[in-house]
């Protein structure tokens, strides 16, 4: 490929994409070897299969002409847009945009994805928030990027020059100046004062004193406006912080890291997207409130230490097999003393824990409707199809099929 023509007019091409676009943007050759590429998204590991991926996308390509390009969705939901690389009518490689999605409805999809492609269940939480990072095209957006793609690639890179406006600089005069100063570590007192009630009631995921708070602090994000030069950075540079901050706190709850890493990495892509700051305001109420639903669901800093560990260990894992032994093996726990120190701190044996977590896992699976109940049960642990039916009978008052006909109305 280097010898056909210079990479480095690709190479500036995909930079450009990249900035306007905010998307993953990768070169490869015609052998579907990766030259160059820019990431903003990391892939979870159960959905990595990418050299088939790049082959089957040249290959497409090879086979039209050089004014098409492939709108492709791999098994998984993820959508890519390529267009291929041509000099003198032969195919040289290819520039790939993605991955987005074009479905509004990300937590049936990952439902789907789960389902048809047999994916581990305690992987649901990490998947939904991958998913929900990634941008959302409507069929207007991913084909006018695939026709600017194709332009981009067939015809001669031009290198652009600027033309600047003369910047005018504001004169501040010392006696506003001096106000401005005031004022601005007056907002500064109050900024912290509302952080620490609103990482307290992360850490408690208590959602109704958090959006209790959020009234004042939203305004917050109005500070970035005084802030010479670039506001909408400024903004941005709070919610970096904001997003650590609320790490943090559901962090004191025992949240564990695994869900904190992706729901962080998420919110950190979404900051960096975003445009304006009615946008950046409502970002930081979701974002809180997400990080509060964590805590409820996932928080484990209320048990001991051994107890922690053996939750989280369950709930990674929740539809695989899970045994007092397998358990306590992984943790380097007593069985004995596992079971004990769980029922003191939970009011629940590890069986009783365990068959909770997987019926409510069941009961979102039977939600969705596309799945038999047979599925569903092998799907969150359960080998046995009646033993299945009275453990969810026990949690919610119905068999599976009842809750199915329930629903259904």
């Amino acid at each position: 490929m280097e010898g056909n023509f210079n990479i480095q007019e690709f190479i500036k091409i995909s930079q450009m994409l990249h900035s306007v676009t905010k998307l993953d943007i990768r070169l490869n050759d015609q052998n579907t070897k990766t030259i160059y590429q820019l990431t903003n998204y990391s892939i979870p590991a159960v959905l990595h299969q990418r050299e088939p991926e790049y082959a089957q996308i040249n290959d497409v390509l090879q086979h039209h002409d050089s004014n098409h390009y492939y709108h492709y969705m791999n098994p998984y939901g993820l959508e890519y847009i390529a267009a291929g690389i041509w000099l003198d009518h032969a195919f040289n490689g290819s520039i790939l945009i993605g991955p987005f999605i074009s479905s509004l409805s990300v937590l049936d999809l990952i439902k789907d994805i789960i389902s048809k492609n047999n994916l581990p269940i305690g992987e649901r939480k990490q998947l939904e928030q991958f998913y929900q990072s990634l941008p959302i095209l409507s069929d207007a957006e991913y084909k006018h990027m695939g026709e600017l793609l194709v332009q981009l690639c067939v015809h001669t890179y031009t290198n652009a020059k600027p033309i600047s406006s003369d910047i005018l600089k504001p004169v501040l005069k010392p006696d506003l100046q001096e106000m401005s100063i005031e004022e601005n570590n007056q907002m500064i007192e109050h900024r912290y004062e509302h952080q620490n009630k609103l990482m307290d009631a992360i850490t408690r995921g208590d959602k109704a004193a958090l959006n209790h708070l959020f009234n004042p602090m939203t305004d917050l994000v109005a500070f970035s406006d005084r802030v010479p030069g670039s506001p909408i950075r400024s903004s941005k540079n709070i919610g970096f912080v904001f997003n650590t901050l609320c790490r943090v706190a559901a962090e004191r709850a025992g949240v564990h890291s695994v869900y904190l890493h992706n729901i962080s990495e998420r919110f950190a892509i979404l900051i960096e997207r975003t445009t304006n700051l009615p946008h950046l305001k409502k970002l930081f109420v979701l974002m809180a409130n997400e990080y509060c639903e964590l805590v409820a669901a996932f928080s484990t800093g209320h048990y001991s230490p051994l107890v922690k560990n053996a939750v989280d260990y369950i709930l990674l894992n929740l539809g695989g097999s899970l045994t007092l032994q397998q358990i306590a093996g992984q943790i380097h726990a007593n069985p004995s003393h596992l079971s004990r120190k769980f029922k003191e701190d939970t009011s629940m044996t590890i069986t009783e824990y365990i068959n909770r977590k997987r019926v409510e896992e069941a009961k979102l699976y039977l939600q969705k409707g596309n799945r038999s109940i047979t599925d569903v049960a092998f799907m969150v642990g359960f080998n046995d199809l009646n033993y299945f039916s009275k453990v969810f009978k026990k949690f919610t008052a119905l068999t599976p099929s009842q809750y199915l006909k329930r629903k259904s109305v």
